[in-house]
């Protein structure tokens, strides 16, 4: 089949793709995809020739590549409309996504802040709440200033007496927001505007009377002072560029805020993403007119810092790898600060301070536990957890009485406590009700041993007496980077497989932090295949172990994780049947140049860097498509508004896939004109994304007879 596509001038793309009928699972027939022209581009990195047929896809302004998503996304459409399990997929999620939901309150004074969702809405409004037991009161409703269901707001800060609130507005899935100001007082939106951008850490002055606020350019970050009633482009710049004589680059990123009393600015400046260092710096907000200090400068280790009560304390992971926490004095090297929770064999991934108390959450094998100690460093307790799950750190300040904390797991919904840090007791403030019945479903954590005999662990989830013979279909996901613990989390694309009789899988792989940075080491840089190992290693297991076969297996990930997808595809295409690949980074030459790619070479590095360019052309999935070989079913979702990961990535894998895999499975590509990398599309948009995702993975990893 060839298309004509363009506008205006004819423009044929070239019949490449081989005439084949496509063949997916549970009886649909398509015809062969949309020919794609290729068009090699050559280019030389240190001698070794790299050939790259659709490069002219990269321009997503042209009217070509415009072409080419209408053609792609049409012949996805096609497919969908033949999954005979779509629309009842559609009408299970919309029961598990259109329920009333909550984030985390914010406590100012004696108000509770917060984002709710009342079931049947597309959007979250923020809400306050007047006293524990008062009524909810809506303050910012999206639906009320855009007709578009795609746009959504985000609570971003409360003044310290309560009258205020910043909150950002953000159109589809785009990192980019704009942030305004509510007035409870008189119940309107103030005309101070921060136009669209990339923000950051946007904080009130202890007074009220202005905002801080972080706004990211191609050169960097810089943070910002605005005073109400004044125009943007008047706002006073505080610190970028630069500090003490040291340049500050686009990959040095920094957050920003106010000490619990108001007494410092602190900023933690992040050299890379994940940061390779990170540096503190603060100024004496009861000095009009005082520099910024020094806490801690140019060591080459991670530094979070939280100031209470008249002190510093620093949780690091500078000689201790799973992280300790130290009580530190200004510009001294950290070698002689003091100890108050020192490094044990389970790392830190969270510490706050509230009700003057240090509440420090550690991953025992990945499972959430909560160790409770006073300022110095005495045990004073815990949090008890019912079961393996994921829990937040306890949030607050540390003059707060009462903080708050989530608990949740792949079979428990998220629930929302509140925790009286004098007693210990804790009280529910917010669990959704959704038609799961957790008392169904078992979660297990298993460990096997991956290529190189690294122990790594799998959670497993089904119903309770789900057979183990093999004949049953198996989703499994992974990320694998940036010093990302995968735990637990609820999901209703979970909940929707668990329930359909399904297994459903996450290995801890190496490259996440779930065993502190000797963990994360082990899967970056030149040891990226590490991570690639153990996802494989996990489903060779899986097989052994006759959860499932690979005419059964299905597995998904995105961003990062969209990058372990490609690299399942290229790389072992034998475990596995069906692939749903998000948002994903797949040509690893190129990366660093669209988007936030610079961001990442502190993890991936850069082909530009002789030294790595070896191991990037080694896994890079792009260039690793073998011409006739076999590969399963994929789709490759992505979103015109991915303002993080190029939609290019997708764009030119579904073309080269298309063309080279001769198994006649059909590869898809799903472009969603209003969706991107970030949440805030709406729910209904949200349930037929994830329908399309489900109907997929589902039909191409089984035949309806393989259910019982």
């Amino acid at each position: 089949m060839k298309l004509l596509l363009g506008i205006g001038a004819a423009f044929w793309l070239g019949a490449v793709a081989a005439s084949q009928t496509i063949h997916g699972r549970d009886g649909i027939t398509l015809p062969e995809p949309p020919d794609v022209e290729a068009i090699p581009v050559t280019d030389d990195y240190f001698g070794t020739k790299v050939v790259d047929n659709y490069r002219w896809l990269e321009d997503a302004r042209s009217p070509q590549t415009q072409a080419f998503i209408d053609a792609e996304n049409a012949y996805t459409a096609r497919y969908m409309q033949l999954a005979r399990i779509r629309p009842q997929v559609a009408d299970d999620l919309d029961a598990l996504e259109h329920v009333s939901s909550w984030s985390q309150p914010v406590q100012r004074g004696n108000g509770l802040f917060f984002l709710k969702l009342l079931a049947g809405e597309d959007q979250a409004s923020i809400y306050v709440r007047l006293g524990w037991a008062g009524k909810d009161k809506r303050l910012i409703d999206p639906a009320q200033f855009s007709r578009d269901p795609n746009t959504s707001v985000a609570l971003e800060d409360v003044s310290r007496d309560g009258t205020l609130v910043a909150y950002s507005v953000r159109e589809g899935g785009a990192d980019e927001t704009s942030v305004h100001i509510f007035n409870l007082k008189t119940g309107k939106t103030l005309e101070d505007e921060l136009p669209v951008g990339l923000y950051e850490s946007v904080n009130f002055t202890l007074d009220g009377k202005g905002l801080f606020y972080a706004r990211m350019d191609r050169k960097g970050e810089l943070l910002y002072e605005h005073d109400l009633g004044t125009r943007p482009a008047h706002d006073t710049l505080l610190f970028g560029r630069e500090f003490r004589g040291e340049p500050l680059g686009p990959t040095d990123l920094f957050q920003a805020h106010l000490t619990g009393d108001g007494h410092y600015m602190v900023i933690e400046i992040h050299r890379g993403v994940p940061a390779t260092r990170v540096d503190i710096v603060y100024r004496d907000m009861t000095r009009p007119g005082s520099y910024f200090d020094v806490l801690i400068w140019g060591v080459e280790s991670r530094f979070h810092a939280i100031y209470a009560r008249d002190a510093w304390y620093v949780r690091t992971d500078y000689k201790a790898p799973n992280g300790c926490i130290l009580r530190a004095d200004p510009g001294i090297m950290p070698d002689v600060w003091k100890a108050i929770v020192p490094e044990t064999t389970d790392a830190i991934n969270g510490f706050n301070i509230v009700g003057n108390k240090i509440y420090v959450n550690r991953l025992h094998d990945v499972k959430t536990e909560t160790s409770v100690y006073t300022l110095d460093g005495k045990p004073a307790g815990g949090i008890s957890y019912d079961g393996i799950g994921a829990a937040t750190t306890l949030a607050g300040r540390a003059s707060d009485r009462y903080g708050f904390y989530t608990f949740e797991s792949f079979i428990v919904p998220p629930s929302i406590y509140r925790l009286d840090t004098t007693t210990g007791k804790r009280d529910l403030f917010a669990q959704p009700k959704l038609p799961f019945d957790s008392s169904q479903y078992q979660l297990k954590q298993v460990f096997y041993t991956s290529k190189d005999g690294a122990r790594i662990p799998l959670f497993l989830a089904g119903k309770t007496g789900l057979k183990q013979d093999g004949s049953e279909r198996l989703l499994m996901t992974g990320y694998g980077g940036f010093q990302i613990s995968e735990l637990p989390h609820w999901s209703p694309m979970v909940a929707w497989w668990l329930q359909q009789g399904g297994w459903f899988a996450l290995p801890n792989l190496r490259g996440g932090s779930e065993y502190g940075e000797h963990w994360h080491q082990q899967g970056m840089l030149a040891r990226k295949q590490n991570v690639f190992d153990d996802f494989f290693a996990a489903a060779q297991y899986l097989i052994a172990n006759k959860y499932t076969t690979p005419d059964h297996f299905a597995i998904m990930g995105r961003s990062n994780g969209g990058l372990l997808m490609g690299a399942a595809i290229t790389q072992r295409p034998d475990l596995f049947a069906a692939v749903d690949c998000g948002y994903p980074l797949l040509d690893m030459l190129r990366y660093q140049k669209f988007e936030k790619g610079a961001y990442w070479t502190t993890e991936y590095g850069s082909s530009e860097n002789e030294k790595q360019f070896p191991y990037l052309l080694k896994y890079s999935p792009y260039q690793n498509v073998k011409p006739g070989a076999a590969y399963p079913a994929v789709l490759f979702f992505t979103g015109a508004s991915d303002t993080r990961v190029d939609p290019l990535h997708a764009r030119k894998m579904t073309a080269l896939l298309q063309a080279d895999s001769k198994s006649g499975r059909p590869v898809l590509l799903h472009y969603s004109l209003s969706g991107g990398h970030s949440a805030g599309v709406s729910i209904d948009q949200r349930i037929q994304d994830d329908a399309d995702q489900l109907a997929f993975l589902w039909t191409e990893s089984g035949q309806p007879s393989a259910h019982k």
